[in-house]
């Protein structure tokens, strides 16, 4: 089986390559984000361990660019990091799992046998609402052909909606799918993130899609 390993850390970079080739994985190295892009779109992987920070482009750009290429080849993701942003973000963006480091060898093979077993995941539907299109695969909004630029958190509340065109979702509904459990923050944080949608996929187009139900909630109707 064959792996590829983006890893800027030369150190971390072998160190993952002979714990790989000692459980029998072919592996191929990658140390920024260029080249692995490059390599994981012209190779065929089992699997893709792809490191976060790197140079030239991050690991969030790389998977992001891969899934809207139609590269559904299971991503692990690795960070120093520690965070729930990371991790929300990382499968946000399309990854298929994610490990902290410093991590076992052993967890990562189980955790790398198990995405093999799984194998690439099928293709998500592309939501609708009239003119408007959001695609969770490749992270990406549209206004008709007209790209639309939105953040991760942004992006993650306007899924809630659109998976429930027609609906009145609440407040506390769309807290609870795009924050954190643990999350402390004052509920008008949702209010701030409709403000923001409202400006992206509303305002350019002269659509006022998102509607303000009051004391319950918001709805996402076709081109309103």
């Amino acid at each position: 089986m064959r792996v590829l390993v983006v890893e800027d850390d030369a150190n971390g970079a072998e160190t993952l390559r002979r714990t790989l080739r000692a459980e029998g994985w072919t592996v191929d190295l990658a140390a920024d984000g260029e080249q692995g892009l490059l390599d994981a779109s012209t190779r065929t992987y089992e699997v893709i361990i792809l490191d976060i920070m790197l140079p030239k482009l991050n690991g969030y750009e790389v998977l992001r660019q891969l899934r809207t290429a139609g590269v559904w080849t299971p991503v692990m993701m690795l960070t120093a990091k520690d965070g729930d942003y990371d991790q929300a973000d990382a499968f946000d963006f399309g990854a298929d799992d994610y490990l902290t480091k410093p991590f076992s060898g052993t967890v990562l093979h189980a955790r790398l046998r198990a995405l093999v077993r799984r194998g690439a995941p099928a293709r998500p539907t592309v939501l609708t609402a009239g003119s408007l299109s959001l695609d969770p695969a490749s992270h990406t909004v549209r206004r008709g052909s007209e790209d639309v630029s939105v953040t991760p958190r942004e992006f993650a509340v306007l899924e809630v909606l659109m998976r429930n065109v027609g609906a009145v979702v609440s407040k506390t509904e769309i807290m609870q799918s795009v924050w954190d459990e643990n999350f402390r923050g004052e509920d008008n944080l949702v209010e701030v993130y409709i403000s923001y949608l409202r400006r992206r996929i509303d305002k350019p187009f002269g659509c006022a899609s998102i509607e303000t139900i009051r004391g319950v909630g918001y709805r996402l109707v076709a081109d309103g």
